[in-house]
């Protein structure tokens, strides 16, 4: 094993993924109405500092709540798409089959929603000044004003931005319909959408992996307070992937990481929170590899930084993993036909003969040439 593999190795035992009270404390640039930072345990319950927190957005455009679901009741949203990968509407209950772990589940509540029933969902747009570099990001920036002036600057759904830097992630832009409105207030903040140098080899790429991580799913929990349903755009391909020959991660980091991967899917889907990854043409990280991980982690011992992947885990939410090519604007686009016309359905699991039990998830449409995306799977308690 070469230097730089046993650095990696000694990094990730020492280093946990996503353990808050081990991490450096980064100061969080919050909107002005984020209460004071809470304080980070350190060892035998010392301070390290402010934890960080996620960012704090403006009132938004109120919600009818949902009914309160009813207990251990799986709810999933899905999208149909034919074969250009428009969604589809019109469909009814006799259109949707469901399978939990290849096993016909059935479905208890059903409902279509339409795109005429303002707001269908929220987009929260991501712009990563983390794992892109200063032309990438200058690019992004670009196409994300073009496409909040597309027709005449009328958004279907509220539309807000956050920027993450190594300082953390900050709500650029608050919720609005306005494109227009958006996109001046964007072109004047693109003197702090900077990025900054990172050590190159095993050390930065772990670096990178921890801070984005840690702040992708800050900003699901965040999101998942809030009824309703969530698009989150991250715009850029993600973070290192850390799937390197030669490598392997200790016990306990693989109890770390099937941790971690159980709390994002569960925030994910419950927050009813869909994750899109959308990438210039100068962003290659993990383009093809992360297809590799995508089918759902069952036992710790399966368990591998790569199954934290964005594209692994916005496929797995429901999302697409669009590009790399430098119409931006296209791409999210295209993510937003998802909040045109979805179906929300429901069923009861089975009970689990252990905690965190893996299910495979998977609809089907009676009709041909449809495709339904949804979560892939969910883990089931006792």
């Amino acid at each position: 094993m070469s230097n730089s593999r046993h650095a990696w190795y000694a990094a990730l035992i020492f280093l946990p993924v996503l353990s808050f009270a081990t991490f450096t404390a980064i100061a969080l640039q919050a909107a002005p109405q984020a209460a004071p930072a809470a304080q980070s345990p350190g060892p035998a319950g010392q301070s390290n500092g402010p934890a960080p927190q996620a960012p704090v957005f403006n009132p938004r455009p109120s919600y009818t709540p949902a009914p309160v679901p009813a207990a251990g009741r799986i709810h999933l949203d899905v999208v149909v798409t034919d074969e250009s990968g428009k969604p589809v509407p019109g469909l009814g209950l006799q259109d949707f089959a469901l399978n939990d772990n290849n096993l016909p589940a059935k479905i208890l509540s059903f409902k279509a929603i339409a795109g005429n029933i303002p707001p269908a969902a929220e987009v929260i747009l991501v712009l990563d000044a983390v794992n892109l570099g200063f032309q990438a990001v200058a690019r992004s920036r670009e196409e994300i004003s073009k496409f909040l002036r597309q027709n005449g600057g009328h958004l279907a759904q509220p539309v807000s931005i956050l920027k993450f830097t190594d300082e953390g992630a900050k709500v650029l832009l608050q919720p609005s319909t306005d494109g227009n409105a958006l996109a001046s207030q964007l072109d004047q903040a693109s003197a702090g959408l900077r990025t900054i140098a990172r050590p190159a080899g095993a050390y930065g790429a772990i670096e990178r992996y921890q801070l984005s991580l840690q702040w992708a799913a800050l900003i699901a929990r965040s999101e998942a307070k809030r009824p309703g349903r969530k698009l989150l755009i991250w715009v850029g391909p993600g973070w290192p992937l850390l799937d390197w020959p030669g490598i392997e991660t200790s016990s306990k980091g693989e109890q770390q990481v099937f941790n971690e991967i159980v709390d994002l899917s569960t925030t994910l889907r419950e927050g009813r929170v869909v994750l899109y990854s959308v990438s210039t043409g100068d962003s290659n990280i993990g383009t093809f590899l992360y297809q590799g991980f995508l089918k759902g982690v069952k036992t710790a011992e399966k368990a591998n930084p790569s199954d934290l992947g964005l594209k692994v885990i916005a496929t797995q939410s429901g999302g697409r993993v669009l590009g790399p090519n430098n119409d931006i604007a296209g791409q999210i686009d295209a993510c937003i036909q998802d909040a045109g016309a979805f179906y929300t359905i429901s069923f009861d699991p089975t009970k689990a003969d252990k905690p965190n039990e893996y299910h495979d998830l998977k609809v089907e449409i009676a009709k041909p040439g449809l495709t339904a995306r949804t979560s892939t799977g969910y883990y089931n308690q006792p």
